[in-house]
């Protein structure tokens, strides 16, 4: 099996989606809280982390934390998957034998396999966020999403089948940069440390934690612009969508609430991101040095 031509193709989407799939089960509730801040931020419902994490446990109950996981776990599968297995194969085409790839190499593999992958993964990711804001909604308010499959349909249903690439640039553009941030520098650090008699699971776990960092800082204000354009829905009146792009959308915002309102809930994004990231890469190198172990 291990030689299994098929199976060398799919061995890295398939690392890659089991690891993302780790760190989605572990980060949803955290993840959950993160879009409540975002979706509240300038509003008079705005509130810390701990106080939108006790609401919801008090006013929703503990499943309110995992609203939207299958969405989330369909995303991982197809996203994570997608761009870890697009990296590994894009940095084995561009990797010398013996020698290690400079951060713009490594940079360049991960730019380019995080805006395919986020195209690839759209539907999904938007199915989550239309899932996770719809739960804020009044009961009667409520559009019925019940899971990914669901909501796809749904949104298939009202607004077409362009309607899963709804947000698809700024998906995009946040995925190259949390990829940029997180398999870049992840990378890199595994080099420089590798350099400095660092190795085994210090090597691992402070690569990751570098990593975690990076893709969290460089991914934000991206990630706050693509909640903002898949939340948004046509003013009932006139018919138009508050922002035309992704671009007049982060114009908009800069306006009304400068460079640091792209840095709405930060810590919680942090603590959401660096540990997805280092959770992803640590179970990644973990599942990578176990197939083996099973024949595979």
């Amino acid at each position: 099996m291990a030689d299994n031509p098929v199976w060398k193709a799919c061995k890295p989407f398939a690392t890659g989606s089991l690891a993302g799939m780790f760190a989605t089960c572990c980060i949803q509730p955290i993840d959950m809280v993160k879009v409540r801040i975002q979706l509240t931020a300038g509003t008079a419902e705005a509130a810390g982390p701990l106080t939108i994490a006790s609401n919801m446990l008090k006013n929703e109950g503990v499943t309110a934390f995992y609203t939207g996981l299958t969405a989330g776990l369909t995303r991982q599968v197809v996203y994570t998957g997608a761009r870890l297995g697009l990296f590994d194969k894009f940095t084995g085409m561009v990797k010398t034998p013996g020698k290690q790839m400079s951060f713009l190499e490594n940079a360049g593999c991960a730019l380019s396999a995080g805006g395919l992958a986020a195209l690839i993964g759209n539907p999904a990711d938007l199915a989550l966020i239309r899932m996770q804001a719809d739960s804020m909604k009044p009961a009667a308010e409520r559009a019925g999403y019940t899971n990914v499959f669901t909501t796809m349909g749904k949104i298939v249903a009202n607004e077409g089948a362009g309607g899963l690439m709804a947000g698809a640039a700024p998906t995009a553009t946040r995925a190259m940069a949390l990829n940029f941030g997180m398999l870049a520098f992840n990378a890199s650090a595994k080099d420089a440390l590798g350099n400095m008699g660092v190795s085994g699971a210090p090597q691992v776990f402070g690569a990751s934690a570098i990593a975690g960092f990076f893709a969290s800082f460089f991914s934000l204000p991206f990630d706050f612009v693509k909640t903002q354009m898949q939340k948004q829905k046509k003013d009932p009146v006139t018919g138009e969508l508050p922002y035309k792009s992704s671009m007049d959308c982060a114009m908009k915002i800069m306006a009304e609430g400068g460079p640091l309102r792209f840095y709405a809930g930060f810590p919680t994004y942090y603590v959401r991101i660096a540990p997805h990231a280092m959770l992803t890469l640590i179970a990644q190198d973990f599942i990578k040095k176990s197939w083996s172990s099973v024949g595979l």
